[in-house]
């Protein structure tokens, strides 16, 4: 995966009626295992990924 970190839900590939809705609930920006796990998902991958909670 590119070291590139992705600033906002916009640049990770999804459908923009989800990153509307996802602004609309509040969140502004990916977590880290968002930035690295949702380009792999988009590409059929399968994830397994463990991340702090807040």
């Amino acid at each position: 995966m590119n070291s590139e970190t992705k600033k906002d839900f916009s640049q990770l590939g999804l459908n923009q009626d989800i990153v509307d809705t996802v602004i609309k609930l509040g969140y502004e920006n990916p977590t880290p295992i968002q930035q690295y796990a949702i380009p792999y998902i988009l590409s059929g991958r399968d994830v397994l990924g463990q991340a702090q909670t807040g």
